[in-house]
């Protein structure tokens, strides 16, 4: 007698769920849907997402990203339509906290669909992504200007460049100096942890990571100034791992890339005297070592900004405002070693701390003798 009643009842129940009765919105949702749609993929388009173009390659990045917004805005309308209706028209509502709805197996068809648009959808995507990125990396074709090489070091937290100059002998830099509408190719190589080259207008960016050389290729579209930035965490000067690339015509390139050269060949030929160099041979040495470093001391210019050089860097301190009094006892201990009396406003480990090591008693002299030169200007 009491199994017949549950059995009854159960029924009764399933029937009486004022929750099965309830209208479908359907036409509501599409349009609803459609129209969000519509509004996302336009907000896609006219917020103005990225920096300025400044290669030839951002074009084919920027398409990238808006194919992306097309694509992905639908699915997005779609999954929060759906889940707010549902939300709304399907709560609980005084009365029913008891109530629950009939079990059911699910649709087997849906589910296949479900599944296979969006995973084609996907396979689309990424062959179109990889399409791209081949092709924008692609060597310049015959005829072209000669592409530019660009072996770019990282360390922490300074940036260092180095070019062939126009004699097929090294050119090292703090500054990165690059010809507009010419291709370069970056070899990019760490001398410690992971780092990660990236100039947000040019849009490419790439790991360099410690025991291998990693590359790409991008060609300058505008002339200006923008800041080279370190996308990797790499420590605690991260954040201040930035240095300046400046985009000129090919002639200014090329006047840049003589006066790089004829510093350094004048430096180069001091320190080969013969007999001890004199306080201006020196100063002009510790010059060329504070712009360029020396293979293995990442340039100081990388680091701090310091007028007399043409450097401008942020990561420390600005030497035109602290070197000002400074002793060379006090200048040669700044170098050997950093973390004794760190800069107001900076913290430990943001200078490497090896310079003793990867300097030669000479270069540190020459190194001083130019910074208390110029501390004396």
């Amino acid at each position: 007698m009491g199994e017949e009643t549950v059995s009854e009842q159960a029924p009764a129940r399933e029937q009486a769920d004022p929750r099965r009765d309830r209208p479908v919105h359907v036409w509501t949702l599409v349009a609803i849907g459609l129209v969000a749609t519509a509004i996302g993929i336009a907000l896609g388009f006219a917020i103005d997402w990225f920096p300025v173009r400044g290669s030839t390659q951002a074009d084919d990045i920027d398409t990238v990203y808006h194919v992306l917004v097309v694509a992905s805005v639908p699915f997005f309308v779609l999954v929060t339509v759906i889940t707010l209706y549902c939300v709304w028209q399907f709560r609980e509502r005084p009365g029913e906290e008891g109530l629950d709805g009939p079990s059911i197996h699910g649709n087997t068809g849906l589910e296949i669909v479900w599944t296979t648009i969006p995973a084609i959808l996907l396979i689309g995507l990424c062959t179109y992504a990889y399409v791209t990125l081949t092709n924008v990396e692609e060597a310049p074709a015959a005829g072209a200007p000669k592409e530019l090489r660009v072996d770019v070091t990282g360390q922490q937290f300074a940036w260092t460049f180095a070019y062939r100059g126009l004699d097929g002998k090294p050119v090292k830099s703090a500054e990165l100096v690059l010809p507009k509408d010419r291709s370069v190719k970056f070899q990019i190589r760490t001398l410690d942890v992971l780092h990660d080259f990236w100039v947000p207008e040019f849009r490419m960016k790439i790991d360099a990571v410690p025991g291998i050389t990693t590359s790409y290729r991008i060609t300058p579209s505008k002339l200006g100034s923008w800041s080279v930035v370190c996308a990797e965490l790499c420590g605690v000067g991260h954040a201040l791992m930035r240095q300046k690339v400046t985009v000129v015509t090919p002639e200014r390139f090329d006047a840049w890339i003589r006066r790089k050269q004829a510093g350094g060949m004048a430096a180069t030929g001091a320190a080969g005297g013969g007999g001890a160099a004199d306080a201006t041979d020196q100063a002009a040495i510790g010059k060329t070592l504070f712009a360029e470093g020396n293979g293995e001391a990442t340039a100081c210019g990388a680091c701090h900004t310091l007028s007399d050089a043409g450097t401008s860097g942020a990561t420390g301190p600005n030497l035109d405002e602290v070197l000002k009094g400074w002793t060379p006892a006090q200048i040669a201990e700044a170098i050997e070693n950093p973390n004794k009396d760190v800069a107001k406003g900076y913290t430990e480990g943001i200078m490497p701390a090896n310079y003793g090591d990867t300097l030669t008693k000479q270069e540190l002299a020459a190194l001083v003798a130019y910074l208390e030169k110029t501390a004396a200007k």
